[in-house]
């Protein structure tokens, strides 16, 4: 899996920022042209490019398309940290040296995740 470019990384934060709503090229243009020079045509080649990835889903409105994303921020973020987790070296090391790094906050939400993944659910 690849990171996102920078006009992509922006499109999905907008569209992530939403809250599931979905967006057509012209509305998300219309938001981006208030704070910077971008041809229309540059976010509508984006926006497919990042369809044609299976970042985004999009369904046709007209002579338009209503776009979202196909996953949330959080598991993007997921995705990029199993990434970079296989990749790294030993898998082991890698956490360790994670875990050096993030804040008190950051390792206490860790250790609520681990705690919520290692309690049996009721089918268990």
């Amino acid at each position: 899996m690849r990171g996102f470019g920078d006009l992509e990384a922006v499109i999905m934060d907008r569209i992530w920022d939403r809250d599931a709503e979905t967006i057509t090229v012209r509305e998300l243009y219309d938001e981006l042209r208030a704070e910077r020079e971008i041809a229309y045509t540059t976010v509508m080649s984006t926006m497919d490019n990042l369809h044609r990835k299976d970042w985004l889903e999009r369904e046709r409105a007209g002579k338009a398309y209503r776009y979202w994303p196909t996953m949330t921020r959080e598991e993007h973020g997921a995705k990029l940290m199993l990434e970079a987790l296989g990749s790294g070296g030993r898998p082991d090391l890698v956490l360790s040296h994670f875990v050096d790094r993030i804040s008190e906050e950051e390792s206490a939400g860790l250790r609520a995740a681990l705690r919520i993944r290692k309690t049996p659910g009721p089918n268990s």
